[in-house]
Protein backbone atom coordinates (compact mmCIF):
# COMPACT_ATOMS: atom_id res chain seq x y z
CA UNK A 1 0.00 0.00 0.00
CA UNK A 2 3.11 2.33 0.43
CA UNK A 3 5.95 0.92 -1.15
CA UNK A 4 4.84 -0.09 -4.36
CA UNK A 5 2.46 3.03 -5.34
CA UNK A 6 5.85 4.87 -4.48
CA UNK A 7 7.64 2.74 -6.79
CA UNK A 8 5.47 3.39 -9.54
CA UNK A 9 4.84 6.45 -8.79
CA UNK A 10 8.88 7.09 -9.19
CA UNK A 11 9.04 4.97 -12.35
CA UNK A 12 6.07 7.43 -13.86
CA UNK A 13 7.10 10.59 -12.83
CA UNK A 14 11.27 10.45 -13.14
CA UNK A 15 11.32 8.25 -16.35
CA UNK A 16 8.23 7.63 -17.64
CA UNK A 17 5.64 10.84 -17.51
CA UNK A 18 6.49 13.64 -20.69
CA UNK A 19 7.42 17.15 -20.22
CA UNK A 20 4.62 18.95 -20.81
CA UNK A 21 5.39 23.02 -22.08
CA UNK A 22 3.17 25.79 -21.41
CA UNK A 23 2.56 28.61 -23.59
CA UNK A 24 0.03 31.47 -22.38
CA UNK A 25 -1.01 34.51 -23.89
CA UNK A 26 -3.38 37.37 -22.22
CA UNK A 27 -5.98 39.15 -24.26
CA UNK A 28 -9.04 41.84 -23.50
CA UNK A 29 -11.52 42.34 -25.60
CA UNK A 30 -12.69 46.23 -25.49
CA UNK A 31 -14.61 48.68 -27.21
CA UNK A 32 -15.17 52.50 -27.60
CA UNK A 33 -19.26 53.12 -26.86
CA UNK A 34 -19.50 50.54 -24.17
CA UNK A 35 -19.75 51.29 -20.31
CA UNK A 36 -16.54 50.85 -18.28
CA UNK A 37 -16.29 47.92 -15.86
CA UNK A 38 -13.65 47.45 -12.86
CA UNK A 39 -10.19 46.93 -12.77
CA UNK A 40 -8.76 47.17 -15.65
CA UNK A 41 -11.62 48.40 -17.39
CA UNK A 42 -11.37 51.66 -15.84
CA UNK A 43 -7.76 52.12 -16.89
CA UNK A 44 -8.88 51.28 -20.25
CA UNK A 45 -11.87 53.72 -19.98
CA UNK A 46 -9.35 56.81 -19.46
CA UNK A 47 -8.42 56.37 -22.82
CA UNK A 48 -11.62 56.06 -24.30
CA UNK A 49 -12.33 52.28 -24.26
CA UNK A 50 -13.97 49.72 -22.38
CA UNK A 51 -14.47 46.09 -22.33
CA UNK A 52 -16.46 44.45 -24.70
CA UNK A 53 -17.97 41.27 -22.60
CA UNK A 54 -20.01 39.44 -25.04
CA UNK A 55 -17.47 39.12 -27.64
CA UNK A 56 -14.99 38.38 -25.67
CA UNK A 57 -17.41 35.31 -24.81
CA UNK A 58 -17.93 34.21 -28.16
CA UNK A 59 -13.66 34.61 -28.61
CA UNK A 60 -13.62 32.22 -25.92
CA UNK A 61 -16.92 29.85 -26.78
CA UNK A 62 -14.44 30.00 -30.80
CA UNK A 63 -11.41 28.74 -29.58
CA UNK A 64 -13.05 25.80 -27.41
CA UNK A 65 -15.19 24.74 -29.82
CA UNK A 66 -14.46 21.96 -32.97
CA UNK A 67 -14.28 24.50 -35.48
CA UNK A 68 -11.05 26.05 -33.85
CA UNK A 69 -10.05 22.66 -33.65
CA UNK A 70 -10.62 21.22 -37.43
CA UNK A 71 -9.04 25.05 -38.03
CA UNK A 72 -5.62 24.07 -36.59
CA UNK A 73 -5.70 20.76 -37.49
CA UNK A 74 -6.36 21.00 -41.61
CA UNK A 75 -3.27 19.52 -42.22
CA UNK A 76 -3.22 16.91 -38.94
CA UNK A 77 -0.42 19.77 -37.48
CA UNK A 78 -2.63 19.23 -34.23
CA UNK A 79 -2.55 15.59 -34.15
CA UNK A 80 0.78 15.05 -34.80
CA UNK A 81 1.72 17.55 -32.48
CA UNK A 82 0.34 15.47 -29.76
CA UNK A 83 1.06 11.44 -31.01
CA UNK A 84 5.26 11.92 -31.92
CA UNK A 85 7.43 9.31 -30.70
CA UNK A 86 8.81 11.22 -27.83
CA UNK A 87 5.70 11.20 -26.48
CA UNK A 88 5.11 8.56 -23.26
CA UNK A 89 1.79 6.07 -24.13
CA UNK A 90 0.68 7.36 -21.19
CA UNK A 91 0.19 11.09 -22.30
CA UNK A 92 0.19 10.55 -26.27
CA UNK A 93 -3.22 10.64 -28.40
CA UNK A 94 -4.66 7.38 -29.56
CA UNK A 95 -0.72 5.62 -28.38
CA UNK A 96 -2.90 2.06 -29.51
CA UNK A 97 -4.69 3.07 -32.88
CA UNK A 98 -7.80 2.62 -31.02
CA UNK A 99 -9.59 6.23 -30.08
CA UNK A 100 -8.92 8.61 -33.19
CA UNK A 101 -12.05 9.78 -33.79
CA UNK A 102 -12.39 13.44 -34.12
CA UNK A 103 -14.37 13.42 -30.95
CA UNK A 104 -11.99 11.59 -29.12
CA UNK A 105 -9.78 14.29 -30.44
CA UNK A 106 -11.84 16.87 -29.52
CA UNK A 107 -11.76 15.63 -26.27
CA UNK A 108 -8.07 15.70 -25.68
CA UNK A 109 -7.96 18.84 -27.10
CA UNK A 110 -10.15 20.54 -24.41
CA UNK A 111 -7.93 18.69 -22.04
CA UNK A 112 -4.38 20.80 -23.04
CA UNK A 113 -6.20 24.06 -24.49
CA UNK A 114 -7.68 25.96 -21.87
CA UNK A 115 -9.26 29.73 -21.96
CA UNK A 116 -10.12 31.21 -18.31
CA UNK A 117 -11.78 34.77 -18.05
CA UNK A 118 -11.43 37.21 -15.46
CA UNK A 119 -15.10 39.02 -15.21
CA UNK A 120 -13.47 41.88 -12.88
CA UNK A 121 -10.91 42.95 -15.83
CA UNK A 122 -12.56 41.32 -18.48
CA UNK A 123 -8.58 39.65 -19.08
CA UNK A 124 -8.58 36.44 -21.12
CA UNK A 125 -5.75 33.99 -20.48
CA UNK A 126 -5.54 31.22 -23.45
CA UNK A 127 -3.49 28.47 -22.44
CA UNK A 128 -2.07 25.42 -24.30
CA UNK A 129 -0.06 22.54 -23.56
CA UNK A 130 1.94 20.63 -25.33
CA UNK A 131 4.93 18.07 -25.64
CA UNK A 132 7.25 20.87 -27.12
CA UNK A 133 7.69 24.40 -27.00
CA UNK A 134 7.47 25.13 -30.52
CA UNK A 135 4.12 23.40 -30.72
CA UNK A 136 2.89 25.42 -27.84
CA UNK A 137 4.02 28.52 -29.01
CA UNK A 138 2.50 27.61 -32.34
CA UNK A 139 -0.77 26.07 -31.25
CA UNK A 140 -1.28 29.21 -29.33
CA UNK A 141 -0.05 31.72 -31.67
CA UNK A 142 -3.15 30.32 -34.14
CA UNK A 143 -5.79 30.22 -31.29
CA UNK A 144 -5.09 33.85 -30.54
CA UNK A 145 -5.59 34.60 -34.32
CA UNK A 146 -8.80 33.23 -34.13
CA UNK A 147 -9.96 34.43 -31.52
CA UNK A 148 -9.87 37.55 -32.98
CA UNK A 149 -10.67 36.43 -36.42
CA UNK A 150 -13.87 35.67 -34.76
CA UNK A 151 -14.09 38.96 -33.20
CA UNK A 152 -13.26 40.69 -36.22
CA UNK A 153 -15.67 38.86 -38.38
CA UNK A 154 -18.55 39.65 -35.58
CA UNK A 155 -18.49 43.06 -35.55
CA UNK A 156 -17.37 43.28 -39.46
CA UNK A 157 -21.31 41.55 -39.77
CA UNK A 158 -22.98 44.20 -37.15
CA UNK A 159 -21.27 46.43 -38.86
CA UNK A 160 -22.57 45.95 -42.15
CA UNK A 161 -26.19 45.09 -41.37
CA UNK A 162 -26.62 48.26 -39.07
CA UNK A 163 -25.80 50.33 -42.66
CA UNK A 164 -27.32 48.15 -44.90
CA UNK A 165 -30.59 48.51 -42.92
CA UNK A 166 -30.27 51.92 -43.05
CA UNK A 167 -29.07 52.33 -46.90
CA UNK A 168 -32.42 50.24 -47.71
CA UNK A 169 -34.58 52.68 -45.85
CA UNK A 170 -32.36 55.80 -47.75
CA UNK A 171 -33.77 53.77 -50.70
CA UNK A 172 -36.86 53.75 -49.96
CA UNK A 173 -37.55 56.86 -49.14
CA UNK A 174 -35.59 58.23 -52.40
CA UNK A 175 -37.92 56.08 -54.29
CA UNK A 176 -41.00 57.81 -52.52
CA UNK A 177 -39.57 60.81 -53.30
CA UNK A 178 -38.78 60.60 -56.81
CA UNK A 179 -42.46 59.00 -57.23
CA UNK A 180 -44.17 61.62 -55.84
CA UNK A 181 -42.04 64.49 -57.86
CA UNK A 182 -43.45 62.74 -60.56
CA UNK A 183 -46.74 63.06 -59.89
CA UNK A 184 -46.03 66.81 -59.13
CA UNK A 185 -44.88 67.40 -62.17
CA UNK A 186 -47.34 65.33 -64.38
CA UNK A 187 -50.42 67.04 -62.93
CA UNK A 188 -48.27 70.76 -63.30
CA UNK A 189 -48.09 69.98 -67.07
CA UNK A 190 -51.34 68.21 -67.65
CA UNK A 191 -53.11 71.67 -65.70
CA UNK A 192 -51.15 73.84 -67.14
CA UNK A 193 -50.44 75.41 -63.83
CA UNK A 194 -46.79 75.58 -61.32
CA UNK A 195 -49.25 76.72 -58.51
CA UNK A 196 -52.69 77.01 -57.99
CA UNK A 197 -52.57 79.06 -54.62
CA UNK A 198 -50.30 82.19 -56.44
CA UNK A 199 -51.93 81.78 -59.58
CA UNK A 200 -55.48 81.90 -57.98
CA UNK A 201 -54.07 85.61 -55.77
CA UNK A 202 -53.18 86.48 -59.05
CA UNK A 203 -56.88 86.16 -60.49
CA UNK A 204 -57.92 87.56 -58.13
CA UNK A 205 -55.81 90.62 -58.44
CA UNK A 206 -57.24 90.89 -62.12
CA UNK A 207 -60.76 90.14 -61.08
CA UNK A 208 -60.76 93.07 -58.68
CA UNK A 209 -59.15 95.40 -60.96
CA UNK A 210 -62.02 94.39 -63.29
CA UNK A 211 -64.54 94.86 -61.02
CA UNK A 212 -62.64 98.51 -60.08
CA UNK A 213 -63.08 98.78 -64.20
CA UNK A 214 -67.09 98.32 -64.07
CA UNK A 215 -67.58 100.37 -61.00
CA UNK A 216 -65.51 103.25 -63.00
CA UNK A 217 -67.51 102.49 -66.37
CA UNK A 218 -71.14 102.19 -64.56
CA UNK A 219 -70.51 105.50 -62.86
CA UNK A 220 -69.59 107.63 -66.28
CA UNK A 221 -72.49 105.54 -67.39
CA UNK A 222 -75.02 107.05 -65.37
CA UNK A 223 -73.36 109.75 -65.18
CA UNK A 224 -74.00 110.54 -68.68
CA UNK A 225 -77.71 108.94 -69.21
CA UNK A 226 -78.31 111.69 -66.36
CA UNK A 227 -76.45 114.92 -67.84
CA UNK A 228 -76.36 114.20 -71.57
CA UNK A 229 -78.82 111.45 -72.77
CA UNK A 230 -78.00 111.67 -76.26
CA UNK A 231 -74.11 112.01 -75.37
CA UNK A 232 -72.26 109.51 -78.04
CA UNK A 233 -70.06 107.68 -75.60
CA UNK A 234 -73.01 105.95 -73.74
CA UNK A 235 -73.24 102.83 -76.45
CA UNK A 236 -69.02 102.47 -76.01
CA UNK A 237 -69.30 102.68 -72.45
CA UNK A 238 -72.61 99.99 -72.41
CA UNK A 239 -70.34 98.12 -74.51
CA UNK A 240 -66.91 98.17 -72.27
CA UNK A 241 -69.72 97.34 -69.25
CA UNK A 242 -70.87 94.38 -71.15
CA UNK A 243 -67.26 93.32 -71.96
CA UNK A 244 -66.04 93.99 -68.63
CA UNK A 245 -68.65 91.92 -66.84
CA UNK A 246 -67.95 89.22 -69.28
CA UNK A 247 -64.49 89.09 -68.34
CA UNK A 248 -64.86 89.26 -64.54
CA UNK A 249 -67.66 85.85 -64.84
CA UNK A 250 -64.78 84.03 -66.93
CA UNK A 251 -62.39 84.87 -64.90
CA UNK A 252 -64.49 84.06 -61.78
CA UNK A 253 -65.61 80.42 -63.73
CA UNK A 254 -61.43 79.41 -64.27
CA UNK A 255 -61.13 80.22 -60.72
CA UNK A 256 -64.05 78.23 -59.07
CA UNK A 257 -66.66 77.05 -61.80
CA UNK A 258 -66.19 73.24 -62.06
CA UNK A 259 -63.48 70.38 -62.08
CA UNK A 260 -60.89 72.10 -64.40
CA UNK A 261 -60.88 75.35 -62.30
CA UNK A 262 -58.21 76.69 -60.19
CA UNK A 263 -60.15 75.43 -56.79
CA UNK A 264 -60.36 72.00 -58.02
CA UNK A 265 -56.96 71.98 -58.89
CA UNK A 266 -55.78 73.34 -55.51
CA UNK A 267 -57.21 70.57 -53.84
CA UNK A 268 -55.63 67.50 -56.08
CA UNK A 269 -52.24 69.78 -56.42
CA UNK A 270 -52.12 70.15 -52.56
CA UNK A 271 -52.36 66.51 -52.10
CA UNK A 272 -49.54 65.84 -54.45
CA UNK A 273 -47.73 68.49 -52.69
CA UNK A 274 -48.16 67.40 -49.14
CA UNK A 275 -47.40 63.78 -50.17
CA UNK A 276 -43.97 65.26 -52.03
CA UNK A 277 -43.15 67.35 -49.11
CA UNK A 278 -43.69 64.18 -46.86
CA UNK A 279 -41.66 62.30 -48.98
CA UNK A 280 -38.84 64.99 -49.15
CA UNK A 281 -38.49 64.66 -45.15
CA UNK A 282 -38.74 61.27 -44.65
CA UNK A 283 -35.71 61.47 -47.43
CA UNK A 284 -33.50 64.14 -44.96
CA UNK A 285 -34.61 61.94 -42.04
CA UNK A 286 -33.04 58.69 -43.99
CA UNK A 287 -30.17 60.07 -44.51
CA UNK A 288 -29.55 61.33 -41.39
CA UNK A 289 -29.98 57.75 -40.20
CA UNK A 290 -27.60 56.03 -42.64
CA UNK A 291 -25.22 59.04 -41.83
CA UNK A 292 -25.78 58.20 -37.71
CA UNK A 293 -25.49 54.57 -38.60
CA UNK A 294 -22.48 54.77 -40.47
CA UNK A 295 -20.93 57.12 -36.97
CA UNK A 296 -22.32 54.28 -34.51
CA UNK A 297 -20.66 51.46 -37.01
CA UNK A 298 -17.04 53.60 -36.39
CA UNK A 299 -18.08 53.41 -32.80
CA UNK A 300 -18.69 49.98 -32.45
CA UNK A 301 -15.40 49.12 -33.43
CA UNK A 302 -14.00 46.30 -31.18
CA UNK A 303 -10.54 45.42 -30.85
CA UNK A 304 -9.04 42.48 -29.51
CA UNK A 305 -6.04 44.37 -27.48
CA UNK A 306 -3.32 41.47 -26.87
CA UNK A 307 -1.49 42.35 -23.25
CA UNK A 308 0.77 39.36 -23.39
CA UNK A 309 2.01 37.73 -26.47
CA UNK A 310 2.47 33.84 -26.55
CA UNK A 311 5.43 32.84 -24.93
CA UNK A 312 8.18 30.17 -25.79
CA UNK A 313 8.56 28.02 -22.87
CA UNK A 314 12.41 26.95 -21.92
CA UNK A 315 11.53 25.07 -19.51
CA UNK A 316 8.66 21.81 -18.63
CA UNK A 317 6.44 23.21 -15.97
CA UNK A 318 4.34 19.85 -15.65
CA UNK A 319 4.51 17.20 -14.69
CA UNK A 320 5.64 18.02 -11.10
CA UNK A 321 7.36 15.13 -10.38
CA UNK A 322 8.72 15.37 -6.85
CA UNK A 323 5.23 16.88 -6.18
CA UNK A 324 3.64 13.82 -7.71
CA UNK A 325 5.53 11.28 -5.65
CA UNK A 326 5.52 13.03 -2.21
CA UNK A 327 1.51 13.15 -2.80
CA UNK A 328 1.54 9.10 -3.76
CA UNK A 329 3.76 8.53 -0.62
CA UNK A 330 1.64 10.29 1.17
CA UNK A 331 -1.59 9.14 -0.32
CA UNK A 332 0.12 5.52 0.58
CA UNK A 333 0.70 6.40 4.17
CA UNK A 334 -2.94 7.63 5.03
CA UNK A 335 -4.25 5.02 3.47
CA UNK A 336 -1.66 2.25 5.51
CA UNK A 337 -2.51 4.66 8.39
CA UNK A 338 -6.99 3.68 7.84
CA UNK A 339 -6.11 0.14 6.87
CA UNK A 340 -4.30 -0.79 10.13
CA UNK A 341 -6.84 0.92 12.24
CA UNK A 342 -9.31 -1.08 10.51
CA UNK A 343 -7.49 -4.36 10.74
CA UNK A 344 -6.20 -3.47 14.30
CA UNK A 345 -10.36 -2.96 15.07
CA UNK A 346 -11.07 -6.18 13.42
CA UNK A 347 -8.89 -7.92 15.55
CA UNK A 348 -9.86 -6.44 18.56
CA UNK A 349 -14.11 -7.63 18.05
CA UNK A 350 -12.96 -10.86 17.31
CA UNK A 351 -11.16 -11.24 20.56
Amino acid sequence: MVVLPTLIAVLYFGFIASDVYISESRYVVRSPEKPASTGLGLVLATAGFSNAGEEAFAAKSFVESRGALADINRAGEFAKAYTAPHISVFDRFNPFGLTGSFEDLYKFYLDRVRVDSDVTTSISTLTVRAYSPQDALRINARLLDLAEQTVNRMNERGRKDMIRFAQVEVEDAQARARSAGVALAAFRNREGVVDPEIQATSQMAMISKLQDDVITTQTQLNQFRAFTPLNPQIPALVNRLTTLKGAIREQMGALAGGDRSLAASAVQYQKLFIEQEFASKQLTSALASLQEARNEARRQQVYVERITQPNLPDAPLEPRRARGIFATLALGLVAWGIASMLLAGIKEHGQ
